[in-house]
């Protein structure tokens, strides 16, 4: 190297100079001489040390001496050289260097002004490092190196010189935390080579893919359904988990992790997990592996019958509320369902969730247990007595009670008991008229109202009660005070085409049809009678299963009229005086029922008309 050279790579930083000399090593690469080459022709043709060394050369050293920042180095000529302490820098910071190592160094530059050449260990590892590099790049051997640090895009790689490992090269799979591979000692493919840019690019997926098939081929040979494998957890997903058989993944799906329920998988396993794990189905075609983790365990509905029987109390946790019930995991692998008709003797439970809370604990009696089904009935009430039991002798038919109304239908109101328990007053016994058609009406939520207990219906769990029967029956009282043949009196309410109707007395109505209205003819009511009179009338008829009474001014009048003749006629005794006085002088007199002198006084007068002309009798 020319002394200008010299001087110019002097006055340049280590960075630079340090790219220079690479530069300077790369130049020999390109003159197609390699290491070996270049250190047997540093030694001359007959190898004497006296030989004179350039800039470049790589030459056999052995330290002499260690100084405080430099190594002294003898390489076989007139003078020796110097090699920086910081090139024989361990990783713990030490420096690894002692008086008698060899090893190969470039001389980087020639005497200085103290007759020593300056040498560099680390060049010459380099100018190595490239030449076994570029054979194994050549033979596509597989090389080991360290990750030194991530950089945009990957991982930096130590395989001797500096490489780069691009993070889709880094495994069969997406890989997202890379700060987990720094410091670790990797196996490696080069992938792409170019020593004059200095540019290596490695691939760790390459040897992954070349390893896997080999397993591959292995695991494919011993795969069987029923076969127990060995697998390693590869990948964890909401619905279940991938296992790497070697080379060959399987998918082991939540359903077949436990026998027990769990919701997610990494309830029962996790990423990395080394498990035992038995083949379900295999599509060798397809290459298609199901695998089962519970199915090598003990099944615990197998010996069910053997630990749990009908009216048994257990104890277990909510996994799951639905509409219908709760599921209670009485033990590992065994639920029961608690329905919800057997949650609460008085509540008509809707929505589970409002008794009971997921993951609570609760006690339970075992309704009944289906081996074949694998199902098991729970009940919750069955815990506590059932208030049913004792409701008949509490509240025996005719007590009268005091109640909130609970709700309001169209058929009727619902009075609450005692917590929990309703009885129906149907609107038919509302009132005794049957009038209320709509009990909102008449009720209010929350309103206490009284009722008598009418009957109890302990199967069905029903209570019927009255509100009417508090009370008598006003028709009942009337008619018991007033049989047929009674005249009454009553006020007409309404009218119809065919009659009127006419109120007796509270909560009791009669009909006099239109024909018994009067003794003429008429078309209508209207014509003798109008909303609000008072009229007597007679009770002609009743109807006790319908309750209808039927009523009749004509028969009252008909009645009367015999009453007055049969009252007439005992008031005459045997003679005829009384019932002349009653009658008509002259009608009297003609019937020859007047006495004495007024007969004569008259008889002038029998068959004559008023102007004295004779008449017919």
């Amino acid at each position: 190297m020319s002394e200008t050279n010299t001087t110019n790579n002097q006055t340049k930083d280590p960075l630079t100079r340090k790219l220079h000399d690479e530069e300077n090593a790369n130049s020999y690469k390109e003159d197609g001489m390699t290491f070996e080459e270049m250190f047997e022709q540093s030694l001359g043709d007959e190898g004497s040390p006296t030989h004179e060394v350039r800039t470049g050369e790589v030459r056999e050293g052995k330290v002499i001496s260690v100084g405080a920042d430099k190594v002294l180095v003898d390489i076989g000529y007139k003078a020796e050289g110097e090699v920086d302490l910081s090139e024989f820098k361990a990783p713990d910071g030490t420096h690894d260097v002692k008086v008698g190592d060899t090893f190969s160094v470039v001389v980087a530059r020639l005497e200085n002004e103290h007759g020593l050449l300056t040498l560099s260990k680390d060049r010459a590892d380099l100018m190595k490092a490239w030449d076994e590099i570029a054979e194994a790049c050549e033979r596509g051997d597989i090389l080991e190196g360290v990750v030194t640090a991530v950089v945009k895009g990957g991982l930096q790689v130590n395989i001797g010189v500096k490489a780069f490992l691009p993070g889709s090269q880094l495994d069969t799979r997406p890989i997202k935390d890379l700060d987990q591979f720094v410091g670790k000692t990797l196996k490696f493919k080069v992938i792409k080579f170019n020593q004059k840019r200095g540019n290596i690019v490695l691939s760790r997926r390459a040897v992954m893919e070349v390893e896997r098939d080999q397993l591959k081929s292995a695991t494919l040979k011993q795969l069987k359904v029923g076969a127990v494998v060995r697998g390693t957890i590869k990948n964890v997903t909401d619905y279940g988990a991938f296992v790497d058989l070697g080379g060959v993944d399987g998918l082991l799906h939540i359903t077949d992790m436990s026998w027990g329920r769990i919701k997610h998988p990494s309830e029962a396993i996790t990423a990395g997990d080394e498990i035992n794990v038995l083949v379900l189905k295999y599509d060798a075609e397809k290459e298609r592996v199901s695998l089962g983790l519970k199915q090598i365990l003990p099944d615990p509905w197998a010996t069910v019958e053997d630990r749990f029987v009908v009216g048994q109390r257990v104890k277990g946790k909510v996994v799951s509320l639905t509409d219908y019930g709760a599921f209670i995991e009485v033990e590992a692998g065994v639920e029961g369902l608690i329905h919800v008709s057997e949650m609460s003797w008085t509540q008509r439970v809707k929505d589970p969730r409002k008794i009971l809370d997921a993951s609570e604990e609760v006690e339970a009696v075992i309704l009944d247990i289906d081996l074949d089904s694998r199902r098991m009935s729970l009940g919750l009430k069955q815990i506590s007595p059932n208030p049913w039991d004792t409701l008949e002798f509490k509240y025996p038919t005719g007590t009268k009670i005091k109640g909130v109304i609970k709700n309001l239908t169209d058929f009727g109101i619902f009075v609450e008991i005692e917590e929990g328990i309703d009885g129906l007053v149907h609107v038919s016994d509302l009132s005794w008229d049957n009038k209320v058609t709509n009990p909102a009406q008449e009720f209010e939520k929350g309103q206490e109202v009284e009722a008598m207990v009418m009957s109890i219906d302990k199967a069905n769990e029903r209570i019927s009660l009255s509100v009417k029967n508090l009370s008598r029956d006003p028709w009942s009282s009337f008619i018991d005070a007033n049989p047929a043949g009674t005249a009454v009196d009553g006020v007409v309410s309404k009218l119809a085409n065919f009659g009127a109707f006419v109120e007796l007395d509270e909560g009791v109505e009669g009909m006099v049809h239109i024909s018994e209205l009067s003794e003429d003819r008429i078309m209508h009511p209207e014509q003798v009678v109008k909303v609000g009179d008072k009229i007597k009338v007679e009770i002609t008829n009743i109807d006790n299963r319908e309750r209808k009474i039927s009523l009749s001014v004509k028969a009252l009048g008909r009645r009367e009229e015999q009453e007055n003749i049969d009252t007439y006629t005992k008031s005459q005794g045997t003679g005829r005086s009384s019932l002349a006085d009653t009658l008509d002088p002259a009608i009297a007199a003609k019937l020859g029922l007047l006495g004495g002198d007024a007969s004569k006084a008259d008889s002038s007068n029998v068959g004559k008309s008023d102007d004295g002309s004779s008449e017919d009798s």
